[in-house]
């Protein structure tokens, strides 16, 4: 079981427990006081639970986020002079530096039932950085985009809701422009290409995405077009697989330089575990991966037996990237993204570079999906983007973050918007419980689309995780 899976596991067994307790108090109200206010209690409790207590939040946000960053990254001094941030005198910031800076956020009361916010204003470029209700201790901002007004003296910070408390510290973190590389984005869904690395993909001289699973289960939205529950599966992963292919089209990519691997979703876990076996589709009573390949440019080796097998996918891998070549990989993040089939294929991408001669200068690693909540990014779609919540110290991280403009996270949003599994209506409960935040917490969400999706990826910044492989890469 997974650590998501069981943080839900313990806030599903807690939320239980208040119930019983909720409903013992309320009836004890009923008997003692008036048959009918338990009535009204409870509406306006279930009221109270959609709009400020529904969240996925598994860590108080007293909690300080802790991160280190390389040794010798440069630190600019930087002063919080009332709302304006000021480096010391001649410090100049090269303008695409990724910049993280710390600081104390402290919610005010009212910070309690409404999102408080970290207002970037003073140049051509204001943003707003938003963090978790009640939220009490250290935080990094992203103020990436804001070297050219930071090194002016013109940028202030304001807090809503929030007060900025402590001594600021800026990190200043310089890189390669990634764009100008050969980049391979891996895929463990359709889709999760777009949401993480639209804006790198479609800015890259040369890119490829390698998609490794169909993601045909979950298929309720085709059963209800009258499909039994097989057809409904091969129908969407057909739809999905065809989504993998076209959708970067519109980055800019042909369908040349993308590949669907078929493999079956939720079972690379069960591949792994198993290398030599293969592993068969849970819903769309299928044992072959060619079955979702049929959109392919050009064949591969496996494409023999079309066996769902762990030693399969790690074939494909190693026949891509010596084909490819690739001198940027992009793939999940193995401790922030959580889910079970993107933490397999970021295993799989490093093993099977154990295995090649080609060797890429950089990986760079995302999270679609978090451990501890699920709302991250928080705040609204066009903003930017925070790092996540981390509350224990691990390596030292190197950051970078791609600025999109308005235009970009526009086709970004299209992107998502021509994707399948994105387009269908959101049950009646959720867009209840949209309608009571968007009045009570004051939440908004993007006219691109209903999916959560839309607000937490189209964003001016897309938030990479560097690691450079050592050793000299091979040639043939």
């Amino acid at each position: 079981m997974s650590r998501k899976q069981q943080l839900l596991k313990r806030h599903r067994r807690n939320k239980r427990i208040g119930l019983l307790i909720a409903l013992m108090l309320l009836i004890a109200i009923g008997v003692l006081v008036a048959w009918w206010l338990p009535l009204v209690l409870a509406v306006l409790g279930w009221v109270a639970h959609e709009a400020w207590f529904a969240d996925h939040l598994f860590y108080s946000p007293k909690d300080d986020y802790q991160y280190n960053f390389p040794p010798y990254t440069p630190q600019p001094k930087i002063y919080l002079d009332g709302e304006r941030l000021r480096l010391d005198e001649g410090v100049m910031l090269v303008d695409d530096a990724t910049l993280v800076l710390a600081l104390r956020v402290k919610s005010t009361w009212l910070g309690r039932f409404i999102d408080p916010v970290v207002e970037l204003s003073g140049g051509d470029n204001p943003d707003r950085q938003t963090f978790e209700r009640g939220v009490n201790g250290l935080r990094y901002l992203n103020l990436t985009g804001q070297a050219q007004v930071l090194s002016r003296g013109e940028l202030r910070l304001r807090g809503r809701f929030c007060r900025l408390l402590g001594e600021p510290v800026l990190w200043a973190l310089e890189h390669p422009d990634y764009r100008r590389q050969r980049v391979m984005v891996i895929a463990p869904h359709a889709d999760d290409a777009e949401l993480a690395a639209f804006g790198l993909y479609s800015g890259a001289s040369e890119s490829w995405i390698v998609t490794l699973t169909a993601g045909e289960i979950e298929a309720g939205h085709y059963r209800q077009m009258g499909l039994d529950g097989v057809e409904a599966s091969r129908l969407k992963g057909s739809l999905r697989a065809w989504d993998s292919i076209s959708v970067p089209l519109w980055g800019g990519v042909p369908q040349e330089r993308c590949i669907q691997l078929g493999y079956f979703c939720l079972q690379l876990p069960a591949m792994q575990s198993v290398p030599a076996e293969a592993v068969a589709s849970r819903e769309a009573q299928l044992g072959d991966t060619r079955y979702f390949r049929r959109f392919n440019p050009f064949a591969l080796g496996s494409d023999v037996d079309g066996l769902p097998s762990w030693n399969n996918l790690l074939a494909d891998l190693r026949e891509l990237i010596e084909r490819i070549e690739p001198q940027v990989i992009v793939l999940p993040h193995p401790r922030f993204d959580p889910h079970p089939d993107h933490l397999c294929s970021q295993q799989a991408v490093m093993q099977a570079l154990s295995g090649t001669t080609w060797q890429p200068d950089t990986l760079l690693h995302y999270a679609n999906h978090l451990h501890d909540n699920d709302r991250w990014p928080m705040g609204d779609a066009g903003t930017g983007v925070a790092l996540p919540p981390q509350m224990e110290m691990h390596e030292p991280l190197r950051p970078w973050t791609l600025c999109l403009s308005t235009e970009n996270q526009w086709h970004k949003a299209m992107s998502l918007g021509m994707m399948h599994d994105l387009q269908p209506r959101l049950p009646f409960k959720r867009l209840l419980r949209r309608a009571l935040q968007r009045c009570l917490v004051a939440r908004r969400w993007p006219a691109f689309g209903e999916n959560e999706f839309f607000r937490k990826t189209v964003r001016r910044h897309e938030l990479f995780w560097v690691q450079e492989l050592s050793g000299k890469r091979e040639t043939n």
